[in-house]
């Protein structure tokens, strides 16, 4: 597999105390826009999630293949899940999805055994689809989930949400957290917060959201091995902890299938 090109300076995630919104450390390129990743290498579909359902049985909702075996165990990310999270960030900016918030959902301490992470993100994915495609809205998204001792199982969500329908999202998160795990909500077990200083940054100041999403992405890849966390400027190394099943995915609207079909579409 061909390395990336690029070199990255030091990048860090920066955590507001009040507010945990994300804000900008040093950085002299962006992976949206420089980072240039040979995909031809890649497994198709390597990185698509399974949700208990036809992939194609709702329009547009981004679900993936049946790849995710229960029985799969893994330690770390490797190289061809760091590029095709990296090619569906960019992706999705390219089509006017730019990811805009970043939920993290610590499943262990909602009271989920390890084993049954990956069913519970899928399960909340595919409710936060729906809840979008209902109201006529498109998502993109990524996810990497992370264990080990002290955080336990959780997953980093990085989604595209049409501003309109944030709070709408946010107000049923709680509820789509007890309908997944059975229990009342616990305190603490969802994080949700924009990319950027504001909501909105997207928007009112795209260079800024690079940036900020950048940082945000690079804070997702933190479970790389060292020799990848050098090459992508990833300075808040920490091990990626045991995962039992999937380790990372993207919608289907931005995985691979998707990218090379538009790298075969003509020139408008």
């Amino acid at each position: 597999m061909t390395k990336p090109k690029d070199q990255h300076a030091s990048l860090k995630l920066h955590r507001d105390s009040g507010s945990g919104e994300v804000s900008i450390g040093e950085a002299t390129a962006s992976i949206v826009e420089n980072l240039r990743i040979a995909e031809a290498g890649t497994k198709a579909a390597v990185d698509t999630i399974t949700l208990g359902v036809a992939a194609n049985s709702v329009p547009c909702s981004g679900r993936g293949g049946a790849r995710n075996r229960s029985n799969r165990e893994s330690h770390a990310l490797k190289r061809s899940q760091v590029e095709n999270l990296l090619a569906a960030t960019r992706f999705a900016y390219e089509i006017g999805l730019p990811f805009n918030r970043m939920i993290t959902v610590h499943w262990e301490a909602a009271g989920l055994p390890l084993s049954d992470m990956p069913r519970a993100t899928g399960h909340f994915i595919d409710l936060l689809s729906k809840n979008m495609l209902r109201r006529g809205a498109q998502i993109a998204w990524i996810f990497v989930h992370e264990g080990g001792e002290g955080k336990g199982g959780h997953a980093h969500i990085i989604v595209h949400i049409a501003d309109d329908l944030i709070d709408v999202v946010t107000k049923a998160q709680k509820r789509w957290l007890r309908a997944i795990t059975g229990i009342p909500y616990r305190r603490g077990v969802i994080c949700t917060r924009p990319i950027g200083p504001r909501r909105g940054v997207e928007v009112a100041n795209p260079p800024l959201h690079r940036e900020n999403l950048e940082t945000t992405v690079l804070y997702i890849l933190k479970g790389v091995t060292p020799e990848l966390a050098g090459e992508l400027g990833v300075t808040k190394l920490e091990p990626g902890g045991k995962v039992i099943g999937k380790r990372c995915g993207t919608s289907q609207n931005i995985g691979p299938k998707a990218r090379a079909k538009a790298r075969r579409a003509p020139a408008a």
